[in-house]
């Protein structure tokens, strides 16, 4: 995801966000399948194995990247329709966070792994299909002069950069992302040191999903009555000083409380920051700064993920834990106010010259 995603922008770009989506799922549909067939003939080896994980990852991040550019060709550019639909497919991608991994454990136990990787499969190409038949092409899309024009492989990032906003929110979200796979990495350590009992790792998970669920499903009502950007910028605030509770030695329901609220803030400001993202970037740069957006979260995240382990085996749990707090906050304070800065500079050139004296 990380290595092939700002190239993968850039073939994006090229392809259009519709048939970018189809061409995702198509190629990943085989690299899947390939797995429980290969096991099936006994020559499936862990370093295969690694290889065909690591292609099927090589597409995630244009995926990600096209299922945001192509709602303002699809919807038009009025920010609010677009958080709008944000929040419903961010909606539906939480809703398979928090009925995936149970649903495996039961089909698995049922007929095996080998066979729901089939069924896993098999999903890629109905998805094809889906947005194939029942998706319309985008009433805009990007000219070949207007490609020739995006300014080469890093132009999305570039982008990123220049923008004062989106240059601090980006770096906001690489650090929430960071904190929450460090966090995600601690669950099941804190479900077996702390509460001595794997199943709460489990419903730990799940309070987080059915935050988010809830909480993007707010978001979708929320946006018609205020501004995407004083949303994102005001919710993060509450969500922060939500983390602090993980210093103290809170019980598994209080843990699980935290990552529930905490869930339901991330799912009301996550969508609406998509949608402003992708409605301050020129449309022929929109696929390649979204891309280059998801790969910078990817490594921030893999890096959580990796670094949670070591460092709780170095300076133990309540530390790491004070650490993703932190995190959190610093993100904060990088969004926030140059988000309510840019919402106050928006109603102001908004209003009548003569109101505004």
């Amino acid at each position: 995801m990380a290595l092939v995603g700002i190239p993968g922008g850039a073939i994006a770009t090229r392809l259009g966000a519709r048939r970018t989506l189809v061409v995702c799922d198509l190629a990943r549909a085989p690299l899947v399948a390939a797995v429980p067939t290969l096991h099936a003939l006994g020559v499936l080896r862990f370093p295969l194995l690694v290889a065909l994980v690591f292609a099927t990852g090589a597409f995630l991040a244009p995926y990600f990247a096209s299922q945001r550019t192509i709602l303002p060709e699809l919807l038009g550019e009025d920010e609010r329709v677009v958080a709008e639909a944000a929040s419903l497919l961010q909606s539906a991608n939480r809703m398979t966070i928090l009925l995936g991994p149970p649903l495996a454990g039961v089909l698995i136990a049922a007929f095996g792994a080998s066979t729901v990787l089939v069924v896993d499969a098999a999903t890629y190409l109905a998805s094809a299909s889906i947005v194939t038949v029942l998706v319309p092409r985008p009433l805009a899309g990007v000219d070949a002069d207007e490609i020739v024009d995006a300014g080469g492989l890093f132009a999305g990032l570039g982008f990123l950069w220049r923008d004062r906003l989106l240059r601090a929110w980006t770096t906001a979200f690489a650090s929430f992302e960071l904190a929450w796979q460090a966090l995600f990495a601690l669950v099941p350590i804190l479900a077996f040191e702390r509460y001595h009992d794997a199943r709460v790792g489990g419903w730990l998970f799940a309070a987080f999903g059915g935050g988010a669920l809830v909480g993007t499903v707010a978001a979708s009502r929320l946006v018609r009555r205020v501004d995407p950007l004083l949303l994102v910028s005001i919710g993060k605030i509450p969500q922060a000083l939500v983390f602090w509770w993980l210093a103290f030695p809170i019980g598994a329901v209080g843990l699980g409380a935290v990552l529930a609220i905490s869930g339901a803030l991330n799912g009301v400001i996550f969508a609406p920051a998509i949608a402003i993202q992708t409605a301050r970037t020129p449309p022929r740069l929109r696929t390649k700064a979204g891309t280059a957006s998801v790969t910078l979260m990817l490594l921030a995240g893999a890096a959580g993920f990796a670094l949670a382990g070591p460092l709780v085996q170095s300076v133990g749990t309540k530390p790491v834990l004070v650490g993703v707090a932190l995190l959190q906050t610093l993100g904060g304070l990088l969004l926030t106010p140059i988000g309510l800065k840019t919402y106050a500079a928006g109603r102001a050139r908004a209003a009548p010259a003569g109101r505004r004296t």
